[in-house]
């Protein structure tokens, strides 16, 4: 269902006031908020939320930028509690991970140094409901 055609169906519910105007405005407005102008929409099968928010390398580089080292969960450098915090998993996992990667390929010590040395600490203001 295109753009056009949604707009059109959420008319329809206003008119028959299954909607009332904030609604209706908010719909409208959330509906059109994710068109690209400059772009035609080429794809007719997509769902009407399917172009709204940022696309997925944006949302990629917000979550390394938000990457930090913990200061309250680690027990070398916090890289696995920063790791556990920015995806939500919990910190023994990430350490499983990288022993693991260390065992059975070699190279799981090297990431970590790598990133204890390039993934900032995080600040000490910073707390859990915060980040």
């Amino acid at each position: 269902m295109n753009v056009s055609e949604e707009i059109k169906r959420l008319h329809d519910l206003h008119l028959a006031g299954a909607l009332s105007d904030a609604e209706f405005a908010q719909a409208k407005a959330k509906l059109l908020g994710g068109i690209n102008l400059d772009k035609p929409d080429t794809s007719s099968g997509a769902s009407p939320g399917a172009n709204a928010g940022s696309s997925p390398t944006n949302d990629l580089v917000q979550e390394f930028n938000r990457l930090r080292r913990s200061r309250n969960d680690r027990w070398l450098g916090g890289v696995c509690g920063g790791l556990g915090r920015a995806s939500g998993m919990e910190a023994w996992i990430w350490r499983l991970v990288f022993v693991l990667f260390t065992l059975t390929f070699g190279f799981g010590v090297v990431i970590y140094l790598l990133l204890w040395i390039f993934v900032p600490d995080e600040e000490i203001g910073i707390t859990k409901n915060e980040y």
